[in-house]
């Protein structure tokens, strides 16, 4: 069974993106699709890295961990709110901190906002940010619109049926690049 990480990238109060992380978490636990843990970064509150790890003299065994969890994860669901378009610092901070750990790891994005278009203008920017540091981007997206509409506090969809649907065709993607990826590396 595939070990997958989920990113929960938002560190501000009142976050509704975590929303969307448990809710991935539950899915896939529930669904026996693979293990998985939340990276959640606003648990981490890492400092601004002026360094990539292999370059840190001396990282903080929180740093190490991290990205032993990145490494040796099969896959990555990437959970993102959008923020005036981009995605947050927390995100790029940690994305930046590491090189090695992403080469080649399939990595899922959900993108959320408050807003209509649940988060898609970040999409383009995470995607290019991923490619340039080699790390393999799945096909897929999952918007999130309104995600205070959509999930409860504590990860579970209001409209089960609906978003277990559109969570099966964006898992199943990142299942099918893992599998990939594990064949093609034997």
């Amino acid at each position: 069974m595939p070990h997958i990480s989920i990113i929960s990238a938002s560190v501000r109060s009142g976050r509704n993106s975590h929303r969307v992380a448990l809710y991935f978490k539950n899915y896939l636990e529930e669904n026996k699709l693979s293990t998985v843990e939340i990276l959640d970064l606003n648990q981490y509150q890492f400092p601004i890295f002026n360094e990539r790890l292999k370059y840190q003299t001396s990282p903080s065994p929180q740093v190490v961990e991290f990205a032993s969890k990145i490494k040796s994860s099969d896959g990555v669901i990437i959970i993102t709110p959008e923020y005036n378009g981009g995605y947050p610092s927390s995100l790029k901070n940690v994305i930046d901190l590491l090189y090695d750990e992403w080469f080649k790891k399939p990595v899922a994005i959900s993108t959320v906002s408050d807003g209509i278009f649940g988060g898609t203008q970040v999409i383009t920017s995470l995607q290019f940010t991923l490619w340039k540091i080699r790390a393999w981007t799945v096909p897929a997206m999952f918007p999130v619109p309104k995600a205070p509409e959509a999930f409860d506090e504590t990860g579970n969809a209001l409209d089960k049926a609906r978003t277990d649907k559109r969570a099966s065709v964006f898992v199943n993607e990142l299942l099918w690049c893992i599998e990939a990826k594990k064949r093609m590396s034997s």
